[in-house]
C-alpha cells in the first residue's frame, strides 16, 4: 500500500470560486437542475462522469462516481467508461448515444459536433430530450472549467451533498 503524498504546489487549490461568485454558482446549479429533466439519473451520471473524465476534473469525477455509486450504478460500468468504445455491451443504446454526444460536445477542438454523432443520439432521444441532454452536457462542462481552473481537490465529497 502506497502512502498518500503531499499536494504538489500546482495541485493546491486556488480558490473557492462558489463563495466568492455565488450568483455565477447559482446559475451553474439552475443550469444543471433544470437541463436533465426527463432523462434517467443513470443516464446523466454517465455523461458527468465521463466529461469530467475528458476534461480531467478531479473533482467532478470524485463526486459524480460517487453518486452513480450511491444511486446504485455498478462499479464495473464506472470503470469501463473510460473504454466505452470498446465495452459497448455494458450500456443501453441511449447511454451509448449520450456518452458518444457528450465527447464530441466536449471536445469541440476537434471540430464541430459531427452529423453522424448527432444523427445516432437523435434516432434515441425526442428532441426535447436531446436539448435537455445537450444543456446537461453543457452544465457539467461549465463546472469541470470551474474545477480545473480552481483546482478543487477530491476526495471529500459525500453523495448528496453538493448540488449539482
Amino acid at each position: 500500500m502506497t502512502t498518500a503524498q503531499p499536494l504538489m504546489p500546482e495541485h493546491t487549490p486556488r480558490t473557492d470560486w462558489s463563495a466568492h461568485a455565488p450568483e455565477i454558482f447559482r446559475a451553474l446549479v439552475r443550469l444543471d437542475s433544470v437541463s436533465g429533466a426527463g432523462l434517467d439519473t443513470a443516464l446523466l451520471n454517465l455523461v458527468k462522469i465521463r466529461a469530467s473524465q475528458i476534461n480531467h476534473c478531479a473533482f467532478c469525477v470524485d463526486m459524480h462516481s460517487k453518486d452513480a455509486l450511491a444511486s446504485g450504478e455498478t462499479v464495473e460500468r464506472i470503470i469501463q467508461l473510460t473504454a466505452w468504445t470498446e465495452s459497448e455491451h455494458f450500456y443501453t443504446a441511449r447511454e451509448v448515444a449520450a456518452i458518444e454526444l457528450t465527447e464530441a460536445v466536449t471536445v469541440l477542438t476537434d471540430g464541430f459536433v459531427p452529423d453522424a454523432v448527432y444523427a445516432r443520439a437523435a434516432a434515441v432521444f425526442t428532441e426535447t430530450e436531446l436539448v435537455h441532454l445537450i444543456g446537461a452536457i453543457v452544465a457539467i462542462n461549465a463546472f469541470n472549467r470551474f474545477g480545473v481552473a480552481t483546482r478543487m481537490v477530491p476526495g471529500h465529497y459525500t453523495p448528496g451533498t453538493a448540488a449539482h
